[in-house]
C-alpha cells in the first residue's frame, strides 16, 4: 500500500518510515501542507492512506485536512498531541477518518492504518440491507451513493461515520454492543479502537443535529432510537 506521510519533523518521518517500511508500506514523504496537496493532485497515483500530523510549518493542519478532502476520497488518519473530544470531533467534521494522540504506540498506528485502509469490502455488507434507502422519520440513509439526508438537506459523512449510522439503522431499537460495532465497522476486534467509536458517535450526533437519535446504553453499547417525524 501507498502512504502520504505528512510531517515536517525529518527525524521523526525517517523512524516512521522505516518502521511502515518494514511491514509493506511504500511511503511518501511530505514536509509541508503545501507539499501534500501536490502530491495529491488528480493524476497521480493513488495513497491508500494519508498520515497528517497537525503542526505544520507552513498552513494549520486541520485546513489542510478539509482541502485534501475536498481534493481525494483516500483515508486521512490525523496525529495530533491534542486529546481533548472537541478537537478530535472538529478534525472528524473536516474529514478525517481517524486520529491518533501523540504519544502513540507503533502497533496502535499500523491497527488503525489498517482499520481505515479496508475499503475492498463492499458497503452493502456493512449496511447489512438489500435495500436501497433506509428511512428514519427526517433521515433518510441511501445505502448505493452512501449520501444521508435530514430533512431534505444533505449531511456530508466520512465513511466510518455512514457505516456506523447503516449498520444501527438496519434495526433501529436494537442494542447493538460495542464489540459488535467495532467489528463490522472498523473490522477489528482491537480493543483500543473503542474511544473512536465514541468519538465517531458524538460527531454524528453533532452532524445530524440529532442527538436524541443515538442512544448509549451504559455498559453495553448503542441504538438508534428511530424519530417520529
Amino acid at each position: 500500500m501507498r502512504l502520504l506521510l505528512v510531517e515536517d519533523d525529518n527525524h521523526v518521518a525517517a523512524a516512521l518510515s522505516a518502521v511502515l517500511a518494514r511491514h509493506g508500506f511504500d511511503v511518501t514523504h511530505a514536509r509541508s501542507g503545501e507539499e501534500a496537496l501536490q502530491a495529491l493532485v488528480p493524476e497521480s497515483d493513488g495513497f491508500g492512506v494519508v498520515l497528517l500530523d497537525l503542526g505544520l510549518p507552513d498552513q494549520d493542519g486541520y485546513e489542510v485536512c478539509g482541502k485534501i478532502r475536498k481534493r481525494t476520497s483516500t483515508p486521512v488518519i490525523m496525529v495530533t498531541a491534542r486529546s481533548d473530544v472537541r478537537s478530535r470531533i472538529h478534525g472528524l467534521n473536516l474529514g478525517a477518518d481517524d486520529y491518533v494522540v501523540k504519544p502513540y504506540d507503533t502497533g496502535e498506528l499500523l491497527a488503525r492504518i489498517h482499520a481505515v485502509s479496508r475499503r475492498s469490502v463492499p458497503d452493502d455488507d456493512v449496511a447489512g440491507s438489500g435495500d436501497t434507502a433506509l428511512r428514519l422519520g427526517p433521515v433518510r440513509i441511501e445505502l448505493p451513493t452512501r449520501q444521508v439526508s435530514v430533512g431534505g438537506s444533505v449531511v456530508q459523512l466520512t465513511r466510518k461515520e455512514f457505516d456506523l449510522l447503516a449498520l444501527l439503522a438496519q434495526r433501529p431499537g436494537v442494542v447493538f454492543r460495542r464489540e459488535q460495532i467495532i467489528s463490522e465497522v472498523w473490522r477489528t476486534s482491537w480493543e483500543g479502537t473503542g474511544r473512536t467509536l465514541e468519538v465517531h458517535v458524538a460527531s454524528l450526533r453533532s452532524k445530524l443535529r440529532m442527538p436524541a437519535l443515538i442512544e448509549t446504553v451504559r455498559g453495553v453499547g448503542y441504538r438508534l432510537v428511530a424519530p417520529t417525524a
